[in-house]
């Protein structure tokens, strides 16, 4: 049965109160000095009050994300100065990745960096169900997006390859998650110890991998979606939003091929580059 909940449950003074594991909040960021030092600023009241104990900032900029992050209070790292050893940057999903690497906490939290009008019921809302329920492991976002033209700012229609590709598909071949509203979300919070588990995929297909994986690891009712309002960033152009629903694809037919449902043959597109779990890093160099 789905679990929901909704984050005014988690105000910041009951996490603060009955928390008892440590907490990141790892923020990927790339070129974007527009919104970070809002974000961050939020987050480090959180930390102040005593809600998490990192906020960091992977950072793969060429404006000035890094020093408005810093500037704010967040601890910043660049991207290319973790895991060095496995190669150049590849976007968002490797980033998450090198990410969990140097983040210290015991549950983590994943925040996109463009997100208008942060509150700091984003990461609250994710937390709180790891924090202060019982048998949850991976907690996923859920929000409306408006649709701004420019012009016109409709209520809904901003998740178009959520819509048009992530859900079709995953009500279809995975239902155990068709039901989540935004499954593309960046939103995430897990138990490090499970997340230290999971391969990253590099590319826009990291959520939806990430989402898969952990429900066949952890078991569906260990997932919870949270509702975190509203939330509004940039939106893609057409093209761009092709090149994201090729790579949705490519993540969930990798993970059908896994399960014996598709076979290769069949003209699946080819997967990302993957960044292997954490533990099987720790297992081949011990």
């Amino acid at each position: 049965m789905p679990r929901r909940v909704h984050h005014s449950a988690y105000p910041p003074a009951r996490l603060a109160a009955e928390r008892t594991l440590s907490v990141s909040v790892v923020v990927p960021a790339r070129d974007e000095q527009a919104t970070i030092g809002p974000i961050v600023a939020t987050l480090v009241e959180l930390l102040d009050a005593g809600v998490v104990d990192q906020v960091l900032v992977v950072d793969d900029s060429t404006d000035d994300t890094a020093e408005r992050a810093a500037g704010a209070g967040a601890e910043v790292l660049s991207q290319a100065g973790l895991m060095t050893s496995h190669g150049p940057v590849r976007g968002k999903g490797d980033a998450m990745w090198r990410g969990l690497s140097a983040a210290r906490g015991e549950v983590v939290a994943f925040l996109d960096a463009d997100t208008a009008g942060f509150g700091p019921h984003f990461a609250c809302g994710l937390l709180g169900p790891l924090l202060c329920e019982q048998g949850v492991a991976f907690v996923k976002g859920a929000y409306r997006r408006p649709f701004d033209t420019g012009d016109t700012v409709l209520p809904t229609g901003g998740g178009r390859v959520t819509e048009l590709t992530a859900r079709p598909l995953l009500r279809r071949f995975f239902p155990e998650v068709g039901w989540l509203r935004q499954p593309l979300a960046g939103e995430i919070a897990a138990r490090r110890d499970l997340l230290e588990q999971l391969p990253f995929t590099c590319g826009y297909g990291v959520d939806v991998a990430l989402l898969l994986d952990a429900v066949a690891l952890a078991g569906p009712a260990a997932l919870v979606e949270a509702d975190l309002g509203v939330r509004q960033n940039r939106h893609q152009d057409l093209a761009a939003l092709g090149g994201m629903a090729a790579e949705v694809l490519a993540a969930v037919c990798a993970r059908l091929q896994d399960d014996g449902r598709l076979d290769a043959a069949d003209g699946a597109p080819h997967a990302a580059v993957v960044r292997p779990a954490l533990t099987r890093l720790a297992r081949a160099a011990a």
